[in-house]
């Protein structure tokens, strides 16, 4: 069974994006924060991680550097609610394999998780 993180500071987010997975056969964690989320990680090493940017505390692209150093090869999709061109290019720096925006439309979401996990 296919193995995701989704990350997230709202509840609802979480909920909703573990749902539609579940539904589809993956095995769906969630983390409210960047320290949830490196933690989760360590243990249960998914195979993909759908990172939210602005969070509070630990936002994601300091959520990114820590899972890329503990595993360079750890797939990551960014999820922004802001486009904002200079956070995208910086987590493509930092090895984030896709972005997608919120509102979250769920064929493009299912589609970028597909793609990213056949690589």
């Amino acid at each position: 069974m296919r193995k995701i993180l989704v990350v997230d500071d709202e509840h609802e987010v979480c909920d909703f994006v573990r749902n539609f997975f579940e539904e589809r056969g993956y095995q769906v964690m969630t983390a409210l924060n960047g320290d949830e989320a490196i933690a989760i990680t360590k243990k249960e090493r998914p195979e993909l991680v759908l990172l939210d940017i602005k969070m509070k505390g630990m936002d994601g692209i300091a959520t990114l550097k820590h899972l890329k150093e503990m595993d360079k090869n750890q797939k990551v999709i960014m999820v922004t609610a802001l486009e904002d061109q200079d956070k995208m290019d910086e987590a493509c720096r930092l090895g984030a394999c896709d972005y997608i925006t919120k509102p979250l439309v769920l064929d493009y979401l299912e589609q970028a998780v597909e793609k990213n996990l056949k690589v």
